[in-house]
């Protein structure tokens, strides 16, 4: 039975204020920004709402970073929606994010499917609620052929727990002959990651002026590019994510080299 075409990728929307990103180089646009939305509560509390209410309004941050990303030219971005160190929050903010991030993903996948963007999942399954588990998988399953941008979604995730369950899985294939330790190279490790085709972060960036990476994908971040952003998560949008590509582009990256500069 033949089956329809897919079809083509819609745009998003522009941004309401007109604006439009900045014309860069492709070899200049990071392929992949890993971003620590950092000051929900904080956002929230300055105006006198319960913390959830910054979680709530940070939804529509996260979209428009993504339509920015699709903009640009970005391909990989990957969120940090719960952590691993995010179970030690009081039971009611926990309960809040678990039906937050399930509810996202159900009111988004429409929107997210249509732009082309492939939604991934990286986290560990232990004390996910069943509900979110689904809810990712689902999102997974119906745009894993789309190819314009990746959303990882990092919930139940934290990066010193994704390097332990990979040197987990490397000795449990050790110790049953399916691998050789002397050939345990970096690559090795890679393979093992939550998602071992994941390219390397390029931009890392965390809003709400908080300068440290709180555990997020340290593994794929050991050379990326730090921006640290004044803004709480709720008032980023697609421009912020502009301006740091920006920062970003003119940066001399050089993964450990160096080169003299004669002066003169």
């Amino acid at each position: 039975m033949r089956t329809s075409p897919r079809p083509a990728p819609q745009r998003p929307d522009p941004h309401p204020s007109g604006a439009l990103p900045p014309t860069l180089p492709s070899e200049l646009v990071p392929r992949h920004v890993a971003v620590v939305m950092d000051g929900n509560g904080r956002w929230a509390n300055a105006r006198g709402l319960p913390r959830t209410a910054g979680h709530a309004a940070g939804e529509a941050a996260l979209l428009d970073v993504v339509a920015g990303a699709i903009e640009i030219g970005v391909t990989h971005v990957s969120a940090y929606a719960f952590s691993t160190e995010n179970w030690k929050r009081s039971p009611e903010e926990v309960r809040f994010l678990m039906g937050f991030s399930r509810d996202v993903l159900r009111r988004q996948r429409d929107t997210l499917d249509s732009w082309g963007v492939r939604v991934r999942w990286a986290g560990r399954r232990p004390r996910l609620w069943k509900s979110v588990i689904t809810e990712l998988e689902e999102a997974e399953r119906r745009t894993r052929d789309n190819d314009v941008c990746t959303l990882t979604m990092c919930v139940n995730y934290g990066g010193r727990a994704e390097i332990a369950d990979a040197a987990r899985d490397i000795a449990r294939d050790v110790a049953a002959g399916r691998l050789d330790p002397e050939k345990v190279t970096e690559r090795t490790v890679q393979r093992y990651l939550d998602e071992p085709d994941l390219p390397d972060v390029d931009l890392f960036l965390r809003s709400s002026g908080e300068q440290r990476t709180s555990n997020f994908m340290i593994w794929q971040s050991a050379y990326a590019e730090l921006v640290f952003l004044p803004e709480p998560w709720p008032d980023v949008d697609r421009r912020v994510l502009w301006h740091a590509v920006e920062e970003y582009a003119r940066r001399d990256r050089r993964y450990g080299a160096a080169v003299d500069r004669p002066e003169g």
